[in-house]
């Protein structure tokens, strides 16, 4: 059984996505929601889509609140390609670097979230695991770090299930002990689309809700609770039953768009269909049989030890001056 503590399905990424579905009904140009900019970089083999939610009208367009959303995607990630290993890590540092403003005293908090007896759910602790951890260090050893190495901690806290404590009251007592400068949450998410498990990275400036992806809202970690930045990243590792079911009707219906005739009442039916009233159908006819069922792959197992190295090198890139993946590890236990 899934223990979910997944983020949430309609990140900012996804929510444009369905903001555009939904404005082909009304307009043929396509045009961004109100409020929201975004620009896209990178290269064939990871690409990067920055998003910007600006304003009260750009929230309520996509569902998001204000702040920075930024998404890369690696087809590539899930095969064991060390070329694209390396490239992502170095990638993701650099786009961590301008979202996470460090002066060069910061310490940092990292929180690994999620239940490391659940493969698919323990993304967090398995980044956590191969974090550089120097806040010690600096402390007791200071002549033995290099120059720009910052104070840096993690935990792993777990779920409720396992601590019986809210993993919110956790962090927000290691947050009144220690007074980071900055908090950065990583956990599994549960995607809105199949071929995104394993294959993105998604990264957000404006904090983050446990198990708001697999309906089981925990308490939101973000500067309003804490007290200071709260960066979220996650990856998606499970996707729902009615998204299967949904994507493989997508399939058919774009399939039999293009053997219809253009302009026929059989095309225009298909060509207008609501797809997020047919997700929502989906979902309320398969509630009854199989519940909240959620689907990993297979190799579910490697795709995690992969991943977590890739968020864990490209943070430890980003979180220290002038550290190289060469210098890593000198500093993971």
């Amino acid at each position: 059984m899934y223990n979910g503590r997944s983020v949430v399905t309609d990140l900012a990424v996804e929510a444009r996505e369905i903001f555009q579905e939904l404005k082909k009904e009304v307009m043929q140009e396509m045009r961004e929601p109100p409020g929201v900019e975004v620009e896209n970089a990178g290269t064939d083999e990871i690409k990067i889509t920055r998003v910007r939610v600006v304003s009260p009208e750009g929230e309520q367009s996509i569902g998001k609140p204000m702040g920075n959303y930024i998404t890369l995607e690696i087809q590539g990630l899930r095969e064991n390609d060390q070329r694209i290993f390396e490239e992502t890590c170095k990638t993701l540092g650099q786009e961590l670097v301008p979202i996470l403003k460090l002066h060069e005293k910061s310490t940092i908090l990292v929180v690994g979230l999620g239940n490391w007896n659940v493969t698919a759910d323990a993304l967090g602790p398995k980044v956590v695991s191969s974090i550089m951890v120097t806040r010690h260090l600096t402390e007791y050893v200071p002549e033995q770090i290099d120059e720009g190495v910052r104070p840096v901690c993690a935990i792993a806290p777990g779920v409720l299930g396992i601590t019986g404590i809210e993993t919110g009251e956790i962090v927000r007592g290691i947050v009144d002990r220690i007074r980071p400068d900055i908090i950065i949450a990583i956990d599994a998410l549960a995607s809105r689309r199949m071929d995104r498990i394993n294959t993105t990275i998604q990264v957000a400036d404006t904090g983050i809700t446990p198990g708001s992806g697999v309906g089981n809202k925990r308490m939101e970690l973000s500067q309003k609770t804490l007290g200071c930045p709260v960066i979220a990243i996650g990856v998606p590792t499970v996707v729902d039953a009615a998204t299967m079911a949904n994507d493989a009707i997508d399939l058919v219906i774009d399939s039999m768009i293009k053997q219809a005739n253009q302009g026929s009442d059989f095309y225009n039916m298909l060509a207008n269909l609501d797809r997020e009233d047919k997700y929502r159908l989906i979902r309320e006819v398969m509630n009854p049989y199989i519940g909240n069922l959620v689907v990993t792959p297979k190799e579910i197992d490697e795709l995690i030890d992969r991943t977590s190295k890739v968020v864990a090198n490209g943070l430890n890139i980003a979180l220290h001056q002038g550290i190289t993946m060469e210098d890593v590890n000198r500093y993971i236990h």
